[in-house]
């Protein structure tokens, strides 16, 4: 069983029990964050909105890190232009924790509708013009 998730612009194939490294998400160490399940596979396939509305998958945060350090270097020749600069883009490693179907909610019983305020009538006075 596995599921296609979205999150931070990337698709990613994951498996329940598997860490992975994702764009940085805002939410604090240790919190459990719904991931967007664009396909989800058990014994069949689901692809359709539908489907997809009945299924979740949820992640636990492990930490916040920073990837390893690229280095950009910018050079013309002949022109004595050369520029280095870095980058460490910003990380979250979380755990996939569940992948299956929405787990029912207890059914809660409905609402009776409130009754309309009664507005409060003001006696209007009655002015002559004289």
């Amino acid at each position: 069983m596995y599921a296609i998730v979205k999150t931070g612009g990337k698709q990613y194939r994951v498996e329940q029990g598997q860490t992975l490294l994702v764009e940085r998400l805002p939410e604090p160490a240790g919190a459990t964050v719904a991931l967007e399940p664009l396909l989800y596979r058990s014994d069949e396939a689901i692809f359709d909105a539908a489907g997809l509305a009945g299924v979740e998958v949820q992640a636990r945060i492990v930490d916040h890190v920073r990837g390893e350090k690229l280095r950009v270097f910018k050079f013309k020749p002949k022109r004595g232009y050369r520029r280095r600069t870095g980058h460490r883009q910003e990380l979250t490693r979380i755990e996939v924790t569940k992948i299956g179907p929405v787990a029912e909610k207890a059914a809660r019983a409905p609402r009776a509708p409130r009754a309309p305020k009664a507005a409060e009538a003001s006696p209007k006075e009655e002015t002559d013009g004289a």
